[in-house]
């Protein structure tokens, strides 16, 4: 029997709401800017799915694909390169405004710095981001992964150079295990999650990902479509989900985008959140296993939950199933819609509006959102097939079916 998709609408109260200065047009220009300076920078697409739309009776659906990232398959390294630069141009008493990519990727800086390792936890693609990242800043990395990760992963980020291990723990306590280790040894942690007095760089990497959400608005504008009416996105921590959540309501303040937080339901941190209503971050703990291994996080950024309570209006846990489905219909085009190759953590988003359109169970949440054949509605696949045998196995195979 299918696993249920369970909702709630935000009904928390909040006194005063998060500052998004931090995540402002000025501030994601900067790191868009820096982005652009990188040889590999090219804008990733926006794929407008019109007869699929159509199909489910809305106005529009249009998906960034982020598997064209600096040739990394996902969005992750986006986060990474913007926080460890930034790490470098606070170290060099400089604004990063003021360095792009080749001034700190030069010999001198690298000299003028000296060697420093940079340590992360990481089910795939942000280890990966990381070790590209420090490869190119001719430093060092460590990448710790939790049990279950995929072995192709590991050997990705070997690929680029990093240190790396899977270790047998979970997503979170590896990321302690990094935080330890940097401690013990001088290295600099590069995680996008948050805690008590570990903030700027995860607040760097949310500002790092800012950078698909404001080409994602540009290239909207480019089709005629001022605002999405829905922004639908995934979290693990919520880094990602509260960058996209500050950059839009940023713009367009009190006509904010009705946003939809989808998780996986063995990590589901901010739906158990919204579902205790007093405001504080909840924590969902244990070996979580589900196959959408980048939103295995079961801690929330305290940064990212902030802006997610603050302005977002719904909050889904989401069963393996649905990621699946959106993966094969995105793979398996309509006639006359562009292909989109998109892992477990990258389609569970279209794969849960696919069933809110379509199911009658799901008629409330459908009308709580007021989805109908107005709304334009924006997505974010943030990685291709990043575990290549794991995405033939669902879109081949047809493990994890979305029937009955």
């Amino acid at each position: 029997m299918n696993k249920k998709i369970l909702w709630k609408s935000n009904t928390m109260k909040v006194d005063k709401k998060a500052d998004l200065d931090f995540l402002s047009e000025k501030e994601i220009g900067k790191a868009r800017k820096f982005h652009e300076s990188f040889p590999q920078y090219t804008k990733t697409p926006l794929v407008s799915l019109d007869n699929l739309s159509k199909k489910l009776g809305v106005g529009g659906l249009y998906i960034k694909d982020e598997s064209y990232r600096f040739g990394l398959n996902a969005f992750k390294v986006l986060g990474g390169s913007y926080a460890m630069s930034k790490y470098l141009a606070q170290k060099l008493g400089k604004d990063i405004s003021e360095l792009n990519y080749e001034k700190l990727t030069s010999e001198e800086i690298r000299k003028q710095l000296g060697e420093i390792t940079f340590v992360t936890a990481t089910d795939g693609n942000h280890g990966r981001g990381v070790a590209w990242t420090a490869a190119q800043l001719k430093q060092k990395s460590v990448v710790y992964m939790p049990k279950g990760s995929s072995q192709t992963r590991l050997e990705n980020i070997r690929k680029e150079g990093a240190e790396a291990s899977i270790q047998d723990m979970n997503y979170d306590d590896a990321v302690r295990l990094a935080a330890e280790n940097a401690k013990k040894y001088g290295w600099v942690v590069v995680q996008d999650t948050a805690w008590e007095g570990y903030e700027d760089i995860p607040a760097w990497i949310m500002q790092g990902y800012g950078t698909m959400a404001s080409e994602a608005l540009e290239q909207l504008n480019s089709l005629g479509v001022e605002r999405p009416t829905h922004i639908f996105v995934q979290a693990g921590v919520g880094s990602l989900a509260g960058a996209v959540q500050g950059f839009f309501a940023s713009v367009f303040k009190d006509n904010c985008p009705t946003t939809v937080v989808v998780e996986a339901d063995e990590a589901a941190c901010l739906y158990k959140s919204a579902l205790q209503n007093d405001g504080k971050p909840q924590i969902v703990t244990g070996d979580m296993p589900t196959i959408m291994a980048g939103l295995a996080c079961g801690e929330p950024n305290i940064i990212g939950w902030e802006v997610l309570k603050s302005y977002s209006s719904m909050f889904v846990s989401c069963p393996d199933w649905v990621s699946a489905k959106g993966m094969r219909m995105l793979g398996n085009p309509m006639k006359g819609d562009e292909r989109v190759i998109s892992g477990e953590s990258g389609a569970v988003t279209l794969g849960l509006l696919a069933a809110i359109m379509t199911r009658d169970e799901l008629k409330d949440m459908r009308e709580a959102l007021k989805l109908d054949e107005n709304s334009r509605v924006l997505f974010f696949s943030t990685e291709g097939d990043t575990d290549p045998d794991k995405y033939r196995s669902i879109v081949w195979d047809g493990e994890y079916p979305s029937y009955e």
